[in-house]
């Protein structure tokens, strides 16, 4: 079985940010990922991964929470200094928290000029910081209405082009299901440009069990079988508390 991380953000949200940490490690994750750590002083963050003995898989890029504002700007025409001015942070972050991937968000745009802005700050971004993994995710219209990168054939496109070792495919089984329908075929299409993925029940992003949409224990065997090597993280909103929901990691 692939080794599993928890989603911070979403999992264990009835502990305060901190105590999320020792939650994780008690219900058995080794890992986790935060969308989100800035508002937390990072020496802090920093004792809490390593009294749990966690490694953190996964921040975003940019550093504010997006919560009612824009989400990302790596694809807006206009706005590359501002992007590079966040990924500066955020690459601050990551290396004190020894952050494994950081995944860059496109933000809402469209049209040729956002692909080129988006693929000249990608390569910005892998120049800048060759030593740190990056992602990009496809995420569906609906949850984001407007974001630029919303199709897995897009993402391969601006992959190819952008041509650098240090950026790969962020992986969401909720996000291939809403843009796509197939996650399976999505999966085999795409899944050599393939670094982190992150899962969520279907259809509605709850606890990540077997349905007709998705048979989650035989993905999981696929994603071995694959040669998978990076980790799965459980991004989903639980239904109840979230240790109530945790049978499907057993």
């Amino acid at each position: 079985m692939p080794r599993f991380a928890a989603n911070l953000t979403l999992l264990f949200a009835e502990f305060p940010e901190l105590d999320r940490y020792d939650a994780a490690a008690e219900a058995g994750f080794e890992a986790v990922e935060v969308l989100f750590p800035y508002d937390t002083p990072g020496p802090e963050t920093q004792r809490a991964l390593l009294r749990n003995g966690l490694s953190l898989e996964l921040i975003n890029c940019p550093p504010p929470n997006y919560t009612g504002g824009d989400r990302g700007f790596a694809a807006v025409p206009g706005l590359s200094e501002r992007f590079q001015r966040d990924f500066r942070r955020t690459l601050r972050y990551a290396q004190m928290l020894r952050a494994r991937l950081v995944h860059i968000m496109a933000g809402a745009a469209s049209g040729a000029d956002a692909r080129q802005t988006f693929v000249e700050n990608l390569k910005w971004a892998c120049d800048f910081a060759p030593q740190q993994q990056l992602t990009i995710e496809p995420i569906n219209d609906v949850d984001m209405p407007g974001y630029f990168l919303n199709d897995f054939d897009l993402a391969a496109e601006i992959l190819d082009e952008v041509n650098a070792p240090n950026l790969a495919l962020q992986f969401d089984t909720y996000h291939a299901f809403r843009i796509h329908g197939d996650v399976i075929a999505c999966w085999e299409k795409h899944k050599s440009r393939v670094r982190h993925v992150q899962i969520g029940g279907l259809p509605d992003r709850h606890e990540p069990i077997a349905s007709k949409h998705l048979d989650y224990p035989a993905f999981f065997k696929m994603l071995d079988e694959s040669g998978y090597s990076g980790v799965v993280s459980a991004e989903y909103t639980p239904k109840k508390r979230t240790e109530q929901g945790l049978g499907w990691l057993k």
